[in-house]
């Protein structure tokens, strides 16, 4: 193991605009722990006009303003390729795509790779873990699309979400990775939301499992020069806990105008915002800004109204542990 490894909390920057634009919600495949909620998300597939005047809402040239397009599947959407280059002739600091590996309209070949990141969802490193999750065959089309992004010098990254059906193949990541030609590890913690909440059974881990084993392949990853981000989860006992939808400026757009400033919040109608005549408007109300002030010893007040079985308590009824706020990452760099 590497000693010169840097591991740190990613923490919130003041300064810093980040962009989460699903521009359709239709996909190819029908993952498992898909979030989209289509009842509350819309199922449209916006026009590249509508597109264009959310990116320019959106866009603030007073800071570092990042977008990351997603679905849905996004390479689904016809105009992605001129969609990625006028977000860069806007001034975004930034362009990510998150797909799912199909790479639909030979996106490959219509956009340099200068002008986005490709962030590639892959749930295991065998067909054998990974199918059953996202569908039958997206294995190897999606490392099939990795490999060839690669070559055509794209800078690739791998989200990997953890849950109990491919828990015991996280370990087996930063070796296959590595000799993917990958340089960047996502590890997502799988949330309540969506299918995912729908499951009888949790595909949740335990504090104990996630801080036994997570941390501990991020490592590893790193050791083989991968950098490596994943939720902070749970904080030490510390450290302070601040509400990502107070200090930071992160905005969660969906094609019915709907705009969350939280990811957990994202199954009810509680957004902070919407989208009216390419205006951002506040919205009144019942609304998810109102719960981010609340002080509670569990730390995340959005975890404890909406995903409680996340927390654990002792015979006094006092947490075992502070749940973070889900947009707090924690990275680990190769030396």
């Amino acid at each position: 193991m590497n000693s010169g490894l840097k591991s740190e909390t990613v923490n919130f920057k003041r300064a810093e605009r980040n962009v989460f634009f699903h521009i359709l919600t239709s996909c190819n495949l029908s993952c498992s722990h898909c979030y989209i909620n289509r009842e509350q998300h819309g199922s449209e597939t916006l026009g590249r006009q509508t597109i264009v005047d959310w990116l320019k809402l959106f866009y603030n040239p007073g800071k570092e303003t990042n977008i990351v397009f997603l679905g849905g599947e996004p390479t689904l959407h016809p105009d992605l390729a001129d969609l990625i280059k006028t977000a860069n002739r806007i001034g975004y600091n930034s362009v990510t795509v998150d797909t799912n590996g199909y790479l639909f309209y030979d996106i490959l070949k219509k956009i340099k790779p200068a002008e986005a990141v490709l962030s590639f969802s892959l749930d295991g490193p065998v067909p054998e873990i990974n199918d059953p999750i996202r569908g039958s065959g997206s294995f190897e089309i999606c490392l099939d699309n990795i490999k060839r992004a690669v070559a055509a010098g794209f800078e690739v990254s791998v989200i990997y979400t953890v849950s109990r059906r491919n828990l015991d193949s996280v370990g087996e990541m930063p070796e296959f990775l590595n000799q993917s030609g990958v340089k960047r590890f996502f590890i997502q913690v799988i949330g309540l939301r969506g299918k995912s909440a729908e499951e009888a059974d949790s595909l949740q881990l335990t504090p104990r499992e996630w801080l036994d084993l997570i941390p501990r392949v991020a490592r590893d990853a790193a050791d083989k020069g991968l950098r490596v981000i994943y939720p902070k989860v749970f904080l030490d006992p510390e450290e302070k806990f601040e509400c990502g939808g107070l200090v930071a400026e992160n905005y969660f757009v969906f094609p019915n105008g709907r705009v969350y400033l939280c990811p957990l919040c994202e199954d009810y109608p509680v957004n902070a915002y919407r989208i009216e005549g390419n205006r951002l408007l506040k919205n009144t109300g019942l609304t998810e800004d109102l719960f981010f002030k609340l002080d509670i010893p569990e730390g995340c007040v959005m975890n404890k109204l909406l995903q409680p079985g996340n927390l654990d308590y002792n015979e006094e009824g006092i947490p075992l542990s502070r749940v973070s706020c889900c947009l707090l990452k924690q990275q680990v760099d190769p030396d």
